[in-house]
């Protein structure tokens, strides 16, 4: 029997909860220290892959996996010790080999958004170390995600350069 996978999404960013900031990801000025947003936002992506079957069990299957080729990072307010974390996931484009998306990380219960990453993954042949296409099914999943998530608005962040901005005299 061959059973089919699911392909509908919402047209709403795909919501990941579950974590906790943990005791080892607090540094010495109390809270998550940088490295640690990086980490539960991998955590959550790999929610999304398993959802889009290039997780885990697709790399054993295959021995092709997901490489972060860009990785743009905002920290907008403190998390700490205990805190629930929520994570939102919005895809903005994908091509054969590549896939664009923006995340965004809240306090689970009391709502502020704590971080933002803005990411480009690439598909990898873990046998060549080079770039490849996702299969096709991949690809109709990434088809039928990029159909419900196109008419979401896009982040003010998304795409953001970095600088320190400068005030001019008026």
């Amino acid at each position: 029997m061959v059973i089919m996978a699911q392909i509908d999404f919402e047209p709403e960013p795909i919501e990941i909860s579950g974590q906790h900031v943990l005791p080892e990801w607090i540094d010495y000025n109390g809270h998550m220290n940088v490295a640690f947003y990086v980490l539960a936002f991998d955590k959550a992506l790999d929610v999304i892959f398993d959802r889009l079957d290039v997780g885990v069990n697709y790399v054993e299957r295959t021995g092709n996996s997901a490489f972060i080729l860009q990785n743009h990072v905002a920290y907008l307010a403190e998390l700490k010790l205990g805190d629930p974390i929520r994570v939102t996931f919005q895809l903005f484009d994908w091509d054969p080999k590549k896939v664009h998306y923006f995340m965004h990380m809240y306090h689970a219960t009391e709502g502020f958004l704590a971080a933002t990453a803005e990411q480009i993954m690439m598909h990898v042949s873990l046998e060549t170390r080079r770039s490849s296409p996702f299969p096709a099914e991949v690809q109709t999943k990434l088809a039928a995600l990029l159909e419900a998530h196109k008419l979401l608005p896009r982040p003010q962040s998304a795409g953001a350069s970095i600088g320190i901005r400068r005030k001019t005299a008026a």
